[in-house]
């Protein structure tokens, strides 16, 4: 038996995490579309949340139960004691033919998230200056080491002794801006100074890890830590209780960098910038080519479904494909696919 199935469009990526084969978890599977997550990297280097598909063996069989007329997920379908199908797998193979007039295409697509992420880098409502971290008598001194150098830096952390010198009155946007132009600085080897201030962080700051996998540092690691030694001293000479987290941090910046929603969330008389979606992209840097964008893949083409089964098995099948009268359906994400053509 030869089924014949024209499909168009087809996506080709999944932005879910998971599988169809498993039990749903209690709060669905995740969304793994969004810029941060596409853009995480594992231990390989590789992008694990950006995920291609094609049609698979499971492909065909869910195609196969849903032109009978049965819409549940396969891995319910294949636990039911009917499960039409259950000796007839191991004879269904199937060829994927891309229409040649119809290559498959790169689109830049926009994926809706409604999972109430917040957007990294965006606040809602007005400022407050007037937070005791900017508008205290210690306020220069602390704010003031986001003005050092990085070897001025450096050395303030290995002098408990460092007087930081500032005039520069500082307040929330000020702040992010120039944590910002920090961020940007490159790496550093971890020789002289760096090293002498280095050992100092490791000595108060035991669990924060500084050196990446090439040995190197990034500077706003120590202007971030920086900030943490200076709370400490200055709590010598002031109260900063009313100016620090619960935790006695500050917020949105830990010993190892920053995050501005979480930075500004304090600082502003509104709630964090809620994320409704993003393009379906990956940018990525690879030797030899530079700068790669890779977008959501959509295919044209026609699925060719062989089933060597008894041709009573066959005609039963064709009957029940028939009966259920399954004009069009979904191939894989939002494609739209049709039988072409049925025969024994």
């Amino acid at each position: 038996m030869r089924i014949t199935i024209k499909y168009e469009a087809a996506w080709q990526n999944s932005f879910l995490d998971g599988s169809n084969n498993e039990p749903l978890p209690k709060g669905g599977r995740g969304f793994i579309g969004s810029m941060t997550n596409l853009s995480k990297r594992n231990s390989d280097g590789k992008f694990p949340n950006f995920i291609q598909r094609e049609i698979s063996h499971d492909t065909v069989m869910g195609v196969l139960n849903r032109l009978i007329g049965d819409q549940r997920k396969l891995y319910q379908a294949k636990k039911c004691p009917s499960y039409f199908f259950a000796v007839l797998e191991d004879s269904i193979t199937f060829e994927n033919i891309h229409d040649r007039s119809k290559p498959i295409n790169e689109e830049t697509v926009y994926i809706r998230n409604i999972m109430g992420s917040t957007d990294q880098n965006s606040f809602t409502g007005m400022i407050k200056s007037n937070d005791p971290i900017f508008s205290s008598d210690y306020s220069d001194a602390f704010w003031g080491l986001l003005n050092l150098d990085f070897e001025g830096v450096c050395q303030f952390i290995v002098k408990p002794d460092f007087v930081v010198e500032n005039t520069r009155m500082f307040d929330p946007l000020s702040v992010l801006d120039q944590l910002e132009q920090l961020n940007k600085l490159k790496t550093m080897e971890v020789t002289g100074i760096v090293e002498a201030a280095l050992a100092e962080l490791k000595a108060k700051f035991p669990d924060a890890e500084y050196i990446d996998t090439k040995g190197m540092i990034k500077p706003i690691m120590f202007y971030c830590s920086a900030l943490y030694l200076q709370i400490s001293r200055l709590s010598q000479h002031f109260d900063l209780s009313n100016a620090l987290t619960k935790s006695g941090g500050i917020s949105g910046i830990s010993k190892r960098g920053f995050t501005p929603k979480d930075f500004m969330d304090r600082f502003t008389t509104g709630s964090k910038k809620p994320i409704w979606g993003n393009p379906y992209l990956l940018k990525e840097k690879r030797k030899g080519e530079g700068e790669v964008t890779s977008l959501l893949t959509k295919a044209n083409g026609t699925l060719e479904i062989q089933l060597n089964i008894p041709q009573e098995k066959a005609q039963q099948l064709m009957d029940m494909i028939e009966a259920a009268g399954v004009s069009s359906f979904y191939m894989g994400k939002k494609g739209l696919a049709y039988v072409d053509s049925l025969r024994i």
